[in-house]
Formats: structure tokens, sequence, C-alpha cells
């Protein structure tokens, strides 16, 4: 059977696995992509049907699922606390690849995203305070001016994470896999299942 990088450098058709796959591909992402490797756009819906996107960073590739945080008050917060559902779209321009996902959405544990929440700047924890995400902002001053009122609040020591600040975790059902070619006849691979618990199908698509 052919190795990860077998299928990377020569067909990566022939892989049935699709989280094996994305996971080559980001390690190759993280080499050869210049900049902000991790980087995905993220669609989700309001109340209307009406689509937002717009661009997050990857916080984890774990238990079959992809991870990003946000304020749960931001538009894609709440967008994403109503429908429980999203899409995301990774493009390595560089590398000539993408890769779509779409799936359902669930908040990930406390103790998940205290961790995370730990590991982020000191001055990106204050920020989670201090901004109103998504909300109207009178001025840049007001802002400068909640942030300086939260460091005098935590001058020193730990910064707990607000409540309303926590992670989503999407559980694919859809994964698809796209590489440049010649004329536009790209290679086009997409794995599908009706629930977690199921099985992937493959199949190849038109370009």
């Amino acid at each position: 059977m052919a190795n990860d990088s077998t299928i990377i450098n020569d067909d990566f058709t022939v892989s049935d696995e699709p989280f094996k796959l994305f996971a080559a591909w980001l390690r190759d992402a993280e080499s050869g992509e210049p900049n902000d490797p991790t980087a995905l756009s993220l669609a989700t819906v309001d109340e209307d049907g009406m689509p937002n996107v717009r661009m997050v960073l990857l916080k984890g590739f774990e238990d079959g699922g992809f991870t990003i945080y946000t304020n749960f008050e931001s538009q894609k917060g709440r967008e994403l606390l109503a429908s429980k559902k999203a899409a995301m779209c990774f493009h390595w321009k560089s590398l000539r690849r993408q890769i779509r996902v779409r799936g359902h959405v669930s908040v990930v544990s406390d103790a998940d995203a205290d961790a995370y929440y730990a590991t982020r700047p000191r001055g990106s924890r204050i920020g989670a305070w201090a901004s109103k995400q998504s909300r109207p902002l009178e001025s840049r001053f007001a802002l400068e001016k909640a942030v300086a009122e939260y460091i005098a609040k935590y001058p020193i020591g730990d910064i707990p994470r607000p409540e309303y600040w926590s992670g989503f975790r999407l559980a694919p059902l859809s994964i698809e896999f796209w590489h440049d070619r010649k004329f536009r006849l790209h290679d086009r691979i997409v794995f599908t299942r009706e629930s977690e618990c199921d099985e992937w199908m493959k199949t190849r698509l038109y370009p």
C-alpha cells in the first residue's frame, strides 16, 4: 500500500481516508505555503438564510473534526450556535490545491477552550474581553480605552477565559479535494457520508 508521500506526490486520488489525506495536504501547506497555511474561509447563514463568509484560522484538527475559536456573541458565533452547520474552504494557491468541507458544528468542551485560551498571547486574551466583536464601535479610542481597562483589571497573573468565548468543532459530512490541472481539467475527489458514524463514500467529479 502506498505511503502518504506517494499519495501526495504521485496521485492523491488513490487515498480512501479523507482525514489522513487532509493531514498530509496540511503538512505540505505548512512547509510550502508562504503565509497562514491554516487560513480558511468559514461560511455560515443568518436567520433569514443569507450567507456570510470570512477568513479564520484552523486551531485544531483532531477527533475527526476541524476546530476554530471565536466570540459567541459575534456574527459568526451567533450564526453557528443557531444553525449548528457550516462550511469551510482551504485554498493553498502556491500548491494549487483546495479542500472544501461541510458538516455539523458543536461547541468544544470547556476544558478544550481553557487549554487553547491559555496558549494565546496575553494581549489576545485581553482583546477577547475588550472587543464586543461584530457590534458597532463608536471610535478607535473606545476600543483602546476598553483594552486599557482590562489591562488594569488583570495586570499580572492569569487572565480567565470569558464565558462567551469558546470554540466550535465542525464534524464533516463532505470533504472535497481539488487539485489544479492544465486546461482546467482539474482532479476532484469528494468523500461523503450520511452521519458521523457512517463509512465514507468516495466519488470522482468532473472538473
